[in-house]
């Protein structure tokens, strides 16, 4: 699924993580509803230990690890289809994404501001947030637009909840493999003006980075 729709645009690179399982929605590891099953039959497999749950109606076969591209995957299915190729899985679900937030009970979706975008439909179990969007700020995961390591540390520090923010920060911020220092979350928040809440945002940012400071 191309990036937010970019006619004429380079996709963005795909961002490899987790295992190497070939997890795809036609490979025969991710189940959604109303497809092969119906939810009633992947809940009654879910109990039997057949399939694990990964977010909305969309479940795992038990001998597949999840990872990144199964929950990019999964939570790219709770979005109507007319709408996946202009919009990214972003903020706490792209943090979820990446291993480092709990699965959110929300799809967090985010969408260029200079794009005309509709509504989501009734008892989508997703929230839209219109952005400004730079041309580094996605890429693909599992063939799954999210916005980058960097741009969803950002969107954490600015709008996380208080309850978590921290910890999904420094989660992000430890993560080898997303190779995203807090330094540079920091320092591209210093350098970028007309933040709402910046220095909310930068405090949560030095505190993830050094946790003794909780203590003093």
């Amino acid at each position: 699924m191309p990036p937010l729709d970019s006619a004429g645009a380079a996709a963005p690179p795909e961002r490899t993580l987790g295992t190497s399982n070939p997890v795809t929605s036609t490979g025969g590891a991710l189940f959604h509803a109303g497809e092969i099953f119906t939810s009633a039959e992947l809940q009654a497999m879910r109990l039997d230990g057949l399939v694990q749950l990964v977010i909305g109606d969309s479940y795992l076969r038990s001998d597949f690890r999840e990872d990144a591209a199964a929950r990019s995957q999964a939570a790219a299915r709770s979005v109507p289809s007319s709408l996946r190729p202009r919009v990214a899985l972003g903020r706490t679900c792209a943090a979820w994404v990446y291993g480092c937030a709990p699965r959110p009970s929300l799809i967090s979706l985010v969408t260029d501001h200079r794009r005309r975008t509709t509504a989501l439909p009734p008892f989508t179990p997703a929230v839209l947030h219109q952005v400004a969007l730079g041309p580094f700020d996605v890429n693909l995961v599992g063939g799954v637009s999210v916005t980058t390591p960097l741009r969803t540390a950002l969107d954490i520090a600015v709008h996380g909840e208080d309850t978590g923010a921290v910890e999904i920060l420094r989660a992000i911020g430890t993560a080898r493999e997303l190779a995203c220092p807090l330094r540079l979350v920091e320092a591209a928040l210093v350098n970028t003006s007309r933040v709402p809440g910046k220095t909310r945002a930068l405090a949560r940012l030095r505190l993830a980075r050094n946790p003794g400071q909780a203590r003093g």
